[in-house]
């Protein structure tokens, strides 16, 4: 029977292994009750003193981490209690930890405060490893308790007693959320003085003059578990003393500058000195997000060595001042000090497709990937260079791998969608545009997009649908006034159509159009008097336009009014103006052009904009005669004004939206 819980709670903890917490815990819960049977049975024949306390702290320990793993965290300390009352088991004053443990989970810090102390208490002072984690644990949850003194004298004795990285760069946090600015300069030096115990990389390089079976030795150990550990030792020393400088240099001198020169300085004079120039790359980060663009430039300029690294900062700044010719100069440094600088690339390549030599950016960013499989702006560059190439199947291609590496990213989904849309897949593309969408809910030009295509195919409950939704998250947009009105007037609902016709005439209140198109609505909904004073009110604004007259004659008449004389007379006068103006620019004028889709449809958005929308990926996509997106997933729009087209031909208004009357 002892082998039967054995192994029951062998299988528990290979199912805790495998995050299957619910079997692992019926598993442990087995192994308890085949426990208490053992021990009713060994009573039961007189055989209570040979009861396997062992098997009895195994089943228990077992049982309460299975809890815990399960979030049943007061089962858990019932069990852990059970365990730590009971003095036949030695060494359980060190599951109080894992008590602390819960209790930092259930937000009861204080408890857990007194757990580590109780835990610490009863570990000898031998074991030093043990006693500076929990000292460690101890100092954390001062900090959430905001208890910094106390904090800060608990690091100080771990940096004194055995030196951690960690407790430095804690340290450090204490005294800056104390303000003291001598002691964090003092745990900063205090921090660059921790050694890094790992071999420096250079120990497994491989030697050609070097025995052959040394060189085969060396390349077997230079990626095994050992390696790997140095590496992430190395990786978080260098974390823990750049976080440092990042937090204390803006505070510990009178400038930011100058805070910056001393950590530089204090790095350079310490063992971690290759860690300065990333310091440096930093502070020329940190000029940029306060928008110093030229302090930043300075920096990167005024490193030692421009390295790869720096110089790739400096064509990206170029890059986004528009200097193209100096930002592909840098990018070519860059790439020349680091050949597998994927970044680099991805710059090199913006500045062709910028010069609109699209397939030298296409070459430059498979390059970048060669480098780097990962790096996604390569990749949605190298799809958007196909686009420009109309290689539609590449691209698609392209946005498709990327979509699998970032799921969720918005750019991405519209790219996509739009490319099926230009292949003519339209339920393709409007499938991407919805998943676009569940990203992206408020996005105007999105919902505008799906209301065009909808419209398109003849559906159009759900093109209103989309645009009045366009319409609600920007008001403003001309296109979605125009649109939105002119479905309303198709529904012979002209007072619903007048609000949206209103608020575009007050985003251009220079353009007649608008007040014509309200004064026909007022007019439709027999407010007469209203309508005709509207045009009265563009008349007297604009004597010339011969579509407002030929309203006021129109509605003069229908209305028995003895003006409608006076205004025939103007209306011919203009007739006549325009008619000397079009033989006079005959030679050289063309044609006004009905516009065509939806909005254009209705009478008066031109609709110039191109059949496919592009979205740059911000910070690598080619800043000349390129988009920017907006929002995420934004459409771009050629349309100028926002709004439509001049009115110039009578068809194109009253033709249109059969505004004159009857």
């Amino acid at each position: 029977m002892e082998q039967e819980i054995v192994g029951l709670i062998d299988e528990s903890c290979i199912c805790a292994r495998d995050k299957d917490f619910k079997t692992a815990l019926e598993k442990a819960k087995l192994a308890s009750n085949k426990e208490r049977v053992l021990i009713k049975l060994q009573e039961q024949f007189g055989h209570a003193d040979s009861h396997n306390i062992e098997l009895t702290f195994s089943m228990l320990f077992n049982l309460a981490n299975q809890y815990a793993n399960n979030e049943m965290y007061y089962e858990s300390l019932n069990t852990y209690q059970v365990i730590t009352k009971n003095k036949m088991f030695t060494n359980a004053h060190r599951l109080k930890v894992n008590m602390g443990n819960i209790y930092v989970q259930l937000g009861q810090y204080q408890k857990a405060i007194k757990m580590y102390r109780m835990a610490l208490d009863q570990v000898p002072n031998t074991h030093k490893f043990l006693r500076m984690k929990i000292l460690h644990n101890i100092g954390v949850l001062l900090v959430k308790t905001h208890q910094y003194e106390e904090a800060c004298s608990t690091y100080e004795f771990i940096l004194q007693e055995k030196p951690d990285f960690k407790a430095g760069l804690h340290a450090i946090i204490c005294y800056f959320a104390l303000e003291n600015k001598d002691k964090m300069k003092q745990g900063f030096l205090k921090l660059l003085e921790v050694p890094l115990l790992v071999d420096p990389p250079e120990r497994y390089h491989t030697n050609s003059s070097a025995d052959v079976h040394e060189n085969l030795l060396l390349e077997a150990v230079r990626n095994d578990a050992l390696s790997q550990l140095h590496r992430e030792m190395k990786l978080e020393a260098e974390k823990c003393i750049l976080t440092s400088a990042k937090l204390i240099a803006p505070i510990i001198e009178d400038t930011f500058s100058n805070g910056y020169n001393w950590c530089v300085q204090s790095i350079r004079n310490s063992a971690h000195s290759a860690l300065a120039q990333d310091l440096e790359i930093n502070k020329a980060v940190t000029f940029l997000r306060m928008n110093d663009v030229s302090q930043a430039v300075d920096v990167l300029k005024s490193c030692d060595e421009m390295t790869s690294s720096a110089a790739t900062n400096l064509s990206f700044i170029y890059f986004l001042q528009g200097e193209v010719e100096h930002a592909e100069k840098m990018a070519e440094e860059a790439c020349t000090a680091d050949t597998y600088n994927s970044a680099a690339f991805v710059n090199l390549g913006n500045c062709a497709m910028a010069k609109e030599d699209y397939v030298k950016g296409k070459e430059l960013y498979t390059h970048a990937l060669d480098n780097d499989a990962s790096c996604i702006e390569a990749l949605y560059n190298l799809g958007l260079a196909h686009r420009y190439l109309n290689e539609y199947t590449d691209s698609l291609e392209c946005f498709h791998k990327l979509q699998a590496i970032v799921p969720s990213m918005p750019e991405v989904l519209y790219q996509i969608a739009s490319l099926y849309e230009i292949t003519g897949d339209t339920e393709q593309a409007i499938e991407w545009y919805l998943q676009c969408l569940s990203v992206v809910h408020t996005d105007p030009g999105l919902l505008q997009k799906l209301g065009e295509i909808f419209e398109a195919q003849g559906d159009k409950q759900q093109a209103f649908h989309y645009h009045f939704e366009s319409y609600r998250y920007y008001p403003s947009n001309l296109l979605v006034l125009d649109w939105l009105g002119a479905y309303y007037i198709e529904m012979r609902v002209p007072e619903k159509a007048l609000p949206f016709f209103e608020k575009a005439a007050l985003i251009q209140p220079d353009e007649v159009k608008w007040k014509l198109i309200i004064g026909s609505c007022h007019r439709r909904c027999g407010n007469y008097q209203v309508a005709l004073d509207l045009y009265k009110e563009v008349y007297a604004k604009n004597p010339d336009n011969i579509e407002c007259l030929k309203f006021l004659v129109r509605l003069c008449q229908d209305l028995g009014l003895k003006e409608v004389t006076d205004y025939a007379l103007e209306l011919k006068k203009a007739e006549k103006a325009k008619d000397v103006r079009a033989r006079v620019g005959s030679s050289g004028r063309p044609d006004s052009r009905r516009s065509s889709g939806r909005s254009s449809s209705k009478g008066y958005v031109s609709d110039d904009r191109p059949d496919s929308e592009e979205l740059d990926f911000s910070s690598t996509i080619p800043d000349n005669n390129f988009e920017r997106p907006r929002t995420a997933a934004m459409l771009k729009s050629n349309s100028t004004g926002g709004g439509g087209g001049d009115i110039e031909e009578e068809e194109d208004f009253g033709g249109c939206y059969d505004l004159l009357p009857e």
